[in-house]
């Protein structure tokens, strides 16, 4: 819980970039429990016996660039400009080629092309593209973001939405991905925690985090952030549950 006053929080928080992937201005400010597999080692490793990797929605290039080993030909896909500008920055001087690219399908490259595809939170997994850019014998190795995730912080700025579907399930997934022909190596979901422990941290968090609460601005949402300030305040922190989950699939190989 920070000393601050509320006002210093938040025109810091609203003047902070968040450009990238990268969450390091909210060390201190917050923390979320990591799934025990560890994406970016046991990425990293998978990494380092590709020949050919591509990484779908690399974001800031931030993950990536971690691994230990590039392999041979190495590609990532990004959309929003600013990411594909902070990406290329960082990952062309370890050889990582960015392309900028619609999170739609097609992706721009040919049938087969590699032996690796991995993404960190995609927005949305297209399997068929997936499916056809992975040569046979070849690894798909992702870490999704779980149904109703951090769902206690946007049903605190939103309210109840009854309508609301999550179709971001471990069973959607394992449908969409068999449908493509793919077979399933790993599949397991964990429920974790995460702790703001000021109010600049939510709003950094969802001036970063777009999709949580859309039509998000501190000044529309002003009343309500004072509210969780007093709850950080009395409390000590504002709690929620963070869902994650690992898939690894492998395209067959032909006969």
């Amino acid at each position: 819980m920070s000393n601050r006053s509320f006002e210093d929080q938040v025109e810091e928080a609203n003047n902070v970039s968040v450009d990238g992937w990268d969450f390091s201005w909210l060390d201190g400010r917050a923390i979320e429990e990591r799934p025990s597999w560890g994406y970016q080692k046991s990425m990293g490793e998978r990494m380092g016996r590709a020949t050919a990797a591509l990484d779908i929605q690399t974001g800031g290039g931030e993950v990536l660039a971690g691994i230990p080993i590039v392999p041979s030909i190495c590609v990532a896909t990004e959309s929003w400009p600013p990411n594909v500008a902070k990406a290329t920055k960082l990952l062309n001087q370890r050889g990582i080629v960015v392309v900028a690219d619609e999170d739609q399908p097609p992706l721009p490259f040919a049938d087969e092309s590699f032996d690796l595809v991995v993404s960190r939170h995609p927005v949305k997994a297209y399997w068929d593209e997936i499916a056809r850019v992975l040569q046979p014998g070849g690894t798909y190795y992702s870490q999704h973001v779980g149904p109703d995730s951090v769902s206690e912080l946007f049903l605190f700025f939103l309210g109840p939405l009854p309508d609301r579907v999550d179709n971001r399930t471990t069973e959607i997934a394992r449908k969409g991905c068999e449908a493509a022909g793919l077979k399933i190596v790993d599949l397991r979901l964990e429920e974790l925690c995460t702790e703001f422990y000021d109010v600049g941290a939510v709003i950094y968090f969802l001036r970063k985090v777009i999709w949580m609460v859309p039509d998000f601005t501190v000044e529309k949402y002003m009343p309500k952030l004072r509210e969780m300030h007093e709850i950080i305040q009395k409390e000590g922190s504002f709690k929620a549950t963070t869902r994650r989950f690992i898939i690894e699939a492998v395209k067959p190989a032909q006969a």
